[in-house]
């Protein structure tokens, strides 16, 4: 009898340890890749890309729109519609915000203030797609035209930066901490 409740006991055990690996190992493999990331990921290059079209200059989200009006109106229900909007006066000239909050800050046709750049508060079009002076040049030479040829189309898309999200998105969601970290205390949620 001893020697089957041992055995029994064993089991148990067993059973407990393997069900814990498995729920660890999922909850790893459901984990944010920033929290994952070892040194030697984090010191790796990021994935190259090219760089923006020389000459470009930001044009805002009205001329985005103009062309892109249902992208637009999406864009227009998102927190990034937003970002500027939740700064308050203090922060509203902080460098460290307008950097994500605004689209180009700290480039010469980025934003620069509320009453000079009012299209580029927020986060928009351009912070993803790049600076779109030459995409809106090129396709204004298509306007006229119906359905755009295969050829057409390439010259209106090759206009836009293709950046990767991966090096986009982290540049202000935070990969090296939480954004609480550098929020002041004063705007953090409670």
């Amino acid at each position: 009898m001893i020697a089957y409740a041992s055995r029994n006991w064993r089991a148990i055990v067993c059973s407990i340890v393997v069900v814990g690996v498995v729920t660890l190992g999922f909850a790893l493999s459901q984990a944010p890749l920033a929290v994952a990331q070892s040194d030697d990921a984090k010191k790796a290059p990021a994935a190259a890309e090219p760089a923006p079209p020389e000459g470009q200059t930001y044009v805002g989200t009205k001329r985005c729109a103009a062309c892109h009006f249902d992208q637009f109106l999406k864009w227009k229900k998102t927190k990034h519609s937003q970002a500027f909007d939740v700064l308050t006066a203090k922060y509203q000239a902080d460098a460290k915000c307008l950097k994500c909050h605004t689209t180009g800050y700290g480039e010469a046709t980025g934003f620069k203030d509320k009453a000079k750049t009012p299209d580029l508060l927020a986060v928009s079009c351009e912070n993803c797609h790049g600076p779109g002076s030459k995409h809106e040049e090129v396709a204004k030479t298509f306007s006229a035209v119906k359905k755009l040829s295969p050829e057409q189309d390439k010259a209106v898309r090759d206009t836009i930066w293709k950046m990767l999200p991966q090096n986009v998105c982290v540049t202000c969601h935070m990969v090296q901490g939480h954004h609480e970290s550098q929020t002041p205390p004063e705007l953090r949620k409670k």
